[in-house]
């Protein structure tokens, strides 16, 4: 930056409006919107599986947004690589509809952008259940503006939601969405790091991870019901309360649903260029816990056991792990002891473990379940408390071809990738079921202050959500 340069001040944003003012009942151009989705469904073209029509003469043409089609390699800020050729199947069935769900989603970004940093400005971290109560509420009644009912599933940590849209097709299968409410960021993070724009981008604790995604989901329906659509098929969402923990509570919520899923998509954040997500690494959290005997350190020192002695050996041996093939571990967590002049009677860690396959996970979770205390007197114990499996990359997906093809049909290249973090969908992914990830906001940052969601990917993310919730989905998997 020359020294005659101002930098531009950020942006504030606004503090949350009251509770139940979402997309659709904020949105300006609502009305306007379904006052013109009637008129062009007076002129519409019969579309095999899709009731559209061609967009109205006064609309603008659609701007192309950053991850739209650019053959020029010299663009540095393109949004994704596109890698193969799509299947261009189901573009042919959709004359006119591109462009309309394109321009439309313009329109509507400015409100899901509010909506993000509303929701941001919800802070709920994992394991506050007021907190995580109060914005399930909130995204209960946002949803619900776009044709959802809400049942909420009781948790002593925060509740879980399940939200049910109805389809064109009520006799298929259901879609599945995964996604969470919870964040990583403690009451009070907004105090010093509030929500803000610069230069595009729209920062704050959890707006990336994945409020973002929450908001874009609400976005697409919205956008379908200003054109008077339905989905294709029933889709059925699940929104847990701690999912930055592990799910431990609400796996079992997303399990349960899994039964009888046509797919399963996930709102985590894509990879920072926009590429989707395709495989998952296994994740496992795991406490270390060692009980030592306490005495005075000064006076009877021989008489103590030291359990952070204890656990500090522990360790070593445990990083040990990170050597083997396929495995990485985070010691994210240490507590113990009392007092300086006391030998420490107890002390834990909590690690954080990641597995690129079922066995690399079988094997570690195996040898720390058999660490011996190398003290007499002291004791280690290890407990799971939560986990999850390895969701392996798959040749020749056909899911991803389809979100492929339909990203095309709207101006924008797309392709997916493996990712390091774990997630709800790798319940999905290990079982072999047609699964995607990413699908939320495009940005940077997750778990750092740094957080930020891409204010100009909202419109692409907004209209790519709606084609695949409109438009019939191919053949995912042998019968």
């Amino acid at each position: 930056m020359s020294p005659h340069t101002v930098a531009p001040e950020p942006r504030p944003v606004e503090a949350p409006e009251p509770q139940h003012a979402g997309v659709v009942a904020r949105s300006e151009t609502r009305s306007e919107a379904r006052s013109e989705a009637r008129s062009e469904a007076r002129t519409a073209t019969a579309v095999p599986g899709v009731t559209t029509a061609p967009p109205p003469a006064e609309l603008p043409a659609a701007a192309p947004p950053v991850a739209a089609a650019a053959t020029s390699t010299a663009s540095a800020t393109a949004t994704a690589v596109t890698a193969g050729t799509p299947d261009p199947a189901p573009t042919a069935a959709l004359p006119g509809l591109p462009r309309t769900l394109t321009s439309r989603a313009r329109t509507l970004a400015a409100a899901v952008r509010k909506r993000c940093a509303d929701l941001a400005g919800i802070e709920s971290p994992s394991g506050d259940a007021p907190r995580l109560n109060a914005l399930a509420e909130e995204l209960a009644a946002g949803y619900a503006a776009t044709g959802a009912t809400a049942v909420r599933e009781r948790c002593e940590h925060g509740d879980h939601l399940v939200l049910d849209w109805p389809g064109r097709h009520e006799e298929l299968p259901h879609l599945l969405v995964v996604g969470h409410h919870d964040t990583v960021w403690p009451v009070g993070t907004l105090a010093d790091w509030p929500v803000e724009e610069r230069d595009g981008r729209l920062s704050g604790p959890g707006i990336l991870d994945m409020k973002g995604g929450l908001a874009l989901l609400e976005g697409a329906f919205a956008l379908l019901a200003d054109l008077g659509q339905r989905p294709h098929r029933p889709v059925r969402m699940i929104v847990v309360s701690d999912e930055e923990i592990g799910s431990p509570d609400g796996r079992r919520q997303v399990e349960r649903h899994l039964r009888g899923a046509a797919a399963v998509l996930g709102l985590e954040p894509g990879h920072p260029d926009g590429r989707l997500k395709t495989a998952r690494r296994g994740s496992t959290r795991v406490r270390l816990t060692v009980t030592g005997r306490e005495a005075h350190a000064g006076n009877d020192a021989a008489d103590g056991v030291s359990a952070i002695d204890e656990l500090v050996d522990q360790l070593i041996t445990v990083r040990g792990l990170a050597h083997q093939p396929g495995t990485e571990l985070n010691t994210g967590r240490i507590d113990g002891g009392t007092r300086a002049n006391v030998i420490a009677g107890r002390a834990e860690a909590e690690l954080g473990l990641r597995f690129a396959t079922t066995e690399a996970q079988r094997r570690t979770l195996d040898t720390l379940a058999h660490l011996t205390a190398n003290r007499p007197g002291a004791d280690v114990r290890t407990e799971v408390l939560s986990s999850r499996p390895a969701w392996p990359e798959r040749t020749g997906n056909p899911l991803l071809r389809h979100v492929r093809s339909l990203a095309a049909a709207l101006g924008q290249h797309l392709d997916g990738a493996p990712a390091g973090g774990a997630g709800d969908t790798n319940l999905a992914g290990a079982r072999g079921l047609p699964t995607l990830d990413g699908l939320g906001a495009v940005g940077g940052g997750p778990h750092a202050r740094h957080e930020h969601l891409r204010v100009d990917q909202l419109g692409p993310r907004i209209a790519l959500l709606a084609a695949l919730l409109a438009v019939p989905l191919p053949r995912l998997r042998d019968r």
